[in-house]
């Protein structure tokens, strides 16, 4: 039988009827079209369907979606800004820190909460913090440099705005 939950997903209000039984992997994808989040292994051991719930990066294939009734939630379609990408976003395209792609979306969402806790992180803080994120093809480096350069972005951007700039 058919649960109403209620999410903030990407900064937008939903009302949905989801079965008790399905993930909130599913829902994004099925009820929601948000098809950026991917299913990979469904045990959650690859990180491709990582997603922010309250801003920590969770499992969506192993997370019911009635458990995450009245949470907000963002996707990777979450994170540009008025048609801006993310710093996250942007990093990852200029640094190659992406191949196939299918990593690539809990790899974003993984930094951004990595990046919401630590400003500066070092780079085994950073191979730590994606730890649970499978890539097969990059080997990492470029990956990292993503971060990097993403957290060094951002704290300028940060440091402009403090001063007015």
């Amino acid at each position: 039988m058919a649960q109403t939950i209620e999410l903030t997903v990407n900064g937008k209000k939903e009302a949905l009827a989801v079965e008790p039984h399905l993930t909130l992997l599913e829902v994004l994808r099925d009820s929601l079209n948000l098809t950026g989040t991917k299913e990979g292994c469904s045990t959650g051991h690859c990180g491709a369907c990582t997603v922010l719930v309250n801003g920590e990066p969770v499992s969506s294939c192993l997370l019911l979606a009635v458990e995450a009734d009245g949470q907000a939630v963002t996707t990777v379609e979450g994170l540009a800004c008025n048609g801006n990408l993310h710093p996250v976003q942007a990093a990852f395209i200029e640094k190659g820190g992406l191949q196939c792609g299918y990593c690539t979306s809990g790899m974003m969402l993984a930094t951004v909460a990595l990046l919401a806790h630590n400003a500066q992180p070092s780079e085994q803080e950073i191979r730590l913090a994606l730890a649970g994120n499978l890539c097969r093809c990059t080997g990492y480096t470029k990956i990292v440099e993503a971060v990097q350069q993403a957290a060094e972005e951002m704290q300028l951007a940060a440091q402009e705005v403090q001063h007015g700039d």
